[in-house]
């Protein structure tokens, strides 16, 4: 190849071009389309949902298989079980606080009877109370229980989704502990009864299995219990409220619990309306049923006297704080350590028999006949209920004075308002803050003023007028228009959870917040008081009581109520916390010294130690009060009247052949002779107190030794008097700038007690029943009076924060203005 040319030397070698990288297309010639890409086909969205569908159904299928596998298994491996121990219950034994026997109850009265001596509308009656659906639904219905498992879980109560076959294996076959392992035994021996027996079998078992109070098992001895009858003589009306018991037996005995009558009243026309609605029983005959008012329970004699008093308290603070059931504490077996102490326990006994029972002469006083007493004395610092005094004897009288709930408290109320106005810093009308030495209108019938409700004007004792008088002496002589006015001026509401905080029950009857609430018409009972005033002895802490130390059953311990408190907050081990502050209790403390010092409980001096309290007295005397205690204890005692035989309150005029009974008298004096016995022994110990500022007591002279034996008690109108103690002197208050300083009347009646006379009102809604401490002896006078011009609403005390109201706002109270004028509603 030439070097000049680049090309080879031998033409032969000469090598064919290369194709070219792009050729241009024929025009002529049509273009090949290119090989489209094959596309994999979506799948529908209609397979994805099935193939899910299979998958959830292959589940439910799977767990439907191993459902059923599981209640063929339980079916088959659960047998009927023997009686249990209810069929065949013991008795519980019952122990003073150190460990002697305080009685042995819970023999239990059953006799069986056959389903033909039951009549037709007793059973209608229980199935409307408890199934009605039983002769035509299986053995288990697992809707109802669904229903009532998610009404529990959601918060709308404890509820029963049993049919009467599983109530009949809970009753006979089980027990009532709420646990799976019993839930799901009961479901499958109810399946296996179901099948094996007939309706009628059950039924008749449930019939003589089934609790209803009065320790009774079935409906014979219910039957007997209550009614005095055997089940074959039971009407509607009566079988009606036997089966009403089933739902809740002690709750609904009328007889040993008056206060829960409407609660049982309620439950009986739902039955008999229910019978009604399934055909049971007609229209006219459902108009024509009468509530049947069962007779008074009869205790058996192994708990006469206090012993059946302190053993129904026990039981019922067991069941009511949820430690047991009344079913299962029915079936016996318990071993159970109170907190009474025998030696204060007879102490109680003694000096209510000293005071009040060896003077009782219904011969020659017909109103000795309605005297009862009730008693309860606590420990301060540890909450512990030390005694008890239900009433005469367990077996003589049945209803135990000092836990029911349906007499007026009168003015032992009157230290929770002062309370509340201490505790929230109130103030009057004219904008001074409430202490002790705060001085406030005492005239008789004078209107409160601020209120937006109703017009209220209580009256005082025997109408007495006192003018300006410090708050101090007006609790000495419980002047009603000055604690009336207070509680405006603290606000009624707050008045009112001041004493739940204390206390007292919130579903406490009559404790409504209104003016009238400081005069007492609540009808707390005598053991809710005397928690209340332990509170104030405990500087304000307050911890629920206890009656119970220890509980067992077969070796197993139960777990009581209150127990530790948690890391970062003032409730103690015991559950105590305190809900007033020391000052704000220790103040309200001071004041009540004063009351036993010169005031109306001035007989409490015989207890020989330092004290405090306040007396009260119901409307139309009904009922009489002393609440105070010492550094040690807190005791509450009440005088009651009752007929014996209808169950009314009674007035206690001429009971101890006195015109009236009060609360300065007997049962001052009884709580002076049990603390006296309770504490010998005890070194006199005085109160340790922190007053807030502006409390101090004012200076005053004592008095006088030589005064009448607490014995004579009667402090009724009349100075001078035998057994009138003389009283001591008050402070001089100024009356106003520019005015000269006046004496508080010295000759006003030591009775706080009050009559208001009857006056005729507009069709307006009353600001609430209004106890008073005690009317005045001869009849009632019934003057007319014409209305008044409404008294302007006051604006709110500055609110502190959280609190409802502030400057310029309404009261926490307010409610629509009301002008028309109102008397204390009174019965005449």
């Amino acid at each position: 190849m030439s070097p000049s040319s680049g090309m080879p030397s031998d033409a032969s070698e000469v090598l064919p071009p290369e194709p070219a990288a792009w050729e241009p297309r024929d025009p002529t010639v049509p273009a090949t389309p290119p090989a489209r890409r094959r596309r994999r086909p979506r799948p529908r969205r209609g397979g994805r949902v099935r193939r899910l569908l299979r998958r959830l159904f292959g589940l439910a299928l799977f767990g439907g298989l191993l459902l059923l596998g599981g209640l063929v298994a339980g079916y088959l491996l659960v047998d009927i079980p023997a009686a249990n121990a209810t069929a065949v219950a013991q008795s519980n034994l019952f122990l003073y606080r150190d460990g002697t026997q305080l009685a042995r109850a819970g023999e239990v009265d059953r006799e069986n009877v056959s389903l033909a001596r039951v009549p037709l509308t007793v059973q209608h009656a229980v199935l409307a109370a408890e199934d009605r659906d039983f002769h035509t639904s299986p053995a288990v219905d697992p809707r109802a229980m669904l229903r009532a498992t998610w009404n529990t879980l959601t918060g709308k109560g404890r509820q029963s989704g049993s049919t009467i076959t599983q109530q009949y294996v809970k009753n006979y076959y089980l027990g009532q502990e709420q646990t799976l392992t019993r839930k799901a035994k009961e479901f499958f021996i109810a399946l296996r009864l179901g099948r094996e027996k007939d309706k009628a079998e059950i039924l008749e078992g449930y019939l003589n299995t089934s609790y209803f109070g009065r320790n009774a098992y079935g409906i014979q001895a219910a039957a007997r219990a209550y009614y005095g009858k055997d089940a074959t003589d039971l009407d509607t009306a009566e079988g009606a409220y036997l089966a009403s018991l089933l739902n809740a037996p002690n709750a609904y005995d009328v007889a040993t619990h008056p206060e829960n009558r409407q609660r049982a009243l309620a439950r009986w026309h739902y039955v008999l309306d229910g019978m009604v609605s399934e055909g049971w029983l007609s229209k006219a005959g459902r108009a024509a049923a009468v509530f049947p008012a069962p007779q008074p329970a009869r205790a058996s004699a192994g708990l006469s006297g206090q012993r059946g008093y302190l053993v129904q308290a026990v039981e019922q603070y067991l069941t009511e704080a949820g430690v047991v059931d009344e079913k299962t504490l029915a079936a016996g077996g318990f071993r159970i350590t109170t907190t009474l102490e025998r030696a204060r326990q007879d102490a109680f006994v003694k000096a209510v028999d000293e005071a009040v029972t060896s003077k009782l002469d219904p011969g020659r006083n017909p109103a000795d006949r309605f005297v009862r007493v009730g008693g309860a004395s606590i420990e301060p610092a540890s909450g512990k209920v030390v005694a008890l005094y239900g009433g005469i004897d367990y077996t003589r009288q049945f209803v135990n004075n000092a836990t029911r709930r349906d007499y007026q408290v009168g003015s032992t109320f009157k230290p929770f308002v002062l309370a509340a106005a201490l505790q929230h810093g109130a103030q009057t009308q004219e904008g001074e803050r409430i202490t002790p030495n705060t001085v406030y209108d005492g005239d008789n019938r004078r209107p409160v003023q601020g209120w937006s409700g109703p017009y209220y004007d209580p009256a005082n004792e025997d109408d007495t007028s006192y003018g300006e008088i410090t708050v101090r002496s007006a609790t000495d002589q419980s002047v009603n228009a000055v604690y009336a006015q207070m509680a405006v001026d603290v606000g009624p509401a707050r008045v009112r959870d001041t004493a739940v905080a204390l206390g007292l029950p919130r579903r406490t009857p009559d404790l409504t917040a209104s003016p009238s609430i400081a005069l007492g018409p609540a009808t707390a009972s005598v053991l809710d008081l005397a928690q209340a005033y332990a509170t104030l002895a405990n500087h304000g802490r307050h911890g629920p009581y206890t009656l119970v130390e220890k509980v067992t059953r077969d070796e197993e311990e139960f777990e009581l109520p209150g127990a530790g408190g948690s890391e970062g907050s003032d409730t103690d081990a015991s559950g105590a916390r305190q809900v007033l502050t020391r000052e704000a209790a220790d103040t309200t403390t001071s004041v009540l010294r004063s009351v036993v010092q010169g005031g109306t409980g001035t007989a409490a001096q015989a207890a020989g130690r330092p004290a405090a309290g306040k007396t009260g007295t119901a409307e139309d005397d009904k009922a009489a009060w002393f609440a105070g205690y010492t550094p040690e204890l807190a005791t509450v005692v009440a005088m009651m009247g009752q007929d014996p035989e209808t169950g009314r309150q009674l007035p206690l005029y001429g009971a101890l052949g006195l015109p009236r009974i009060n609360g300065g008298g007997a049962p001052t004096e009884i709580w002076a002779r049990f603390t006296r016995e309770a504490l010998a022994g005890v070194a006199p110990k005085e109160f340790d107190l922190k007053l807030m500022e502006g409390a101090e007591e004012l200076p005053l002279e004592p008095p006088p030794p030589d005064y009448p034996d607490v014995t004579d008690g009667y402090e009724g109108p009349g100075a001078g008097t035998p057994g009138r103690r003389p009283q001591r002197p008050r402070p001089t208050v100024p009356k106003a700038s520019g005015r000269e300083t006046v004496p508080v009347r010295e000759d006003a009646p030591v009775r706080e007690a009050v009559r208001e006379p009857v006056r005729e009102a507009p069709q307006a809604p009353a600001p609430g029943p209004a106890p008073v401490d005690g009317p005045a002896a001869g009849p009632l006078q019934v003057p007319t009076a014409a209305a008044e011009a409404p008294q302007p609403v006051r604006t709110a005390e500055p609110a502190g924060p959280g609190e409802s109201g502030g400057p310029g706002g309404p009261p926490p109270d307010a409610v629509a203005p009301a002008p028309a004028r109102l008397s204390d509603p009174r019965s005449p």
